[in-house]
């Protein structure tokens, strides 16, 4: 007979906490900022709403721990000039299939909702603008070149994830790697067309 450690406080509480997170994500993805409730977020987590609470204060507290996303984006180190569109699409692509629910989650209510788009803006700012300060001929057009690459990718997930349009659902990886990837390479690297 194997002797199992007994459960600490706090493997208990991370163990309520990822539960209660995992739930929120899929509740969000589901029914948006408004529609979710912390009753149904409990109750898909099997605890009591309190518990809710007791973590994370409110339903907006909670929604920011949800939001809060490392897109884990490259490194572009190594990365040759003109594949940098390629890497980011690919890297997108597979972000959002590990992450499917909170990514959508985030789409659907940063849309509708403040908080949550100052939650989108924030890993905007603190991830993709770097990313593209990196790799553009302009470091002052960083912003400009990020929100262009983000368009894009955002449009593609909301085509293809959200709204599923048959054509776009359709696409294989590497088919949106090859239309895909030119377009934000440019958007990233190209001469300034003014």
């Amino acid at each position: 007979m194997v002797d199992t450690p007994p459960v600490t406080p706090a493997r208990r509480s991370d163990a309520t906490r990822g539960a209660i997170l995992a739930a929120a994500r899929e509740r969000f993805a589901a029914d948006g900022y408004e529609r979710a409730t912390i009753r149904a977020i409990a109750r898909d987590a099997g605890i009591d709403p309190s518990m809710v609470m007791r973590y994370y204060g409110s339903k907006e507290g909670l929604f920011a721990a949800v939001l809060d996303v490392d897109l884990r984006l490259p490194g572009m180190e190594g990365v040759g000039p003109r594949e940098a569109g390629r890497v980011l699409v690919s890297h997108f692509l597979d972000l959002w299939e590990e992450n499917h629910d909170v990514l959508t989650a985030m789409l659907r209510v940063g849309v509708t909702n403040r908080a949550a788009a100052e939650g989108m803006q924030g890993v905007f700012r603190d991830q993709i603008v770097p990313l593209a300060r990196r790799v553009c001929p302009d470091p002052g057009q960083a912003a400009t070149r990020a929100a262009l690459t983000a368009s894009q990718m955002l449009g593609l997930a909301l085509t293809r994830y959200v709204l599923r349009l048959p054509p776009t659902v359709a696409l294989t990886r590497e088919e949106i790697v090859r239309w895909l990837g030119p377009t934000v390479q440019r958007y990233l690297t190209a001469p300034d067309p003014g």
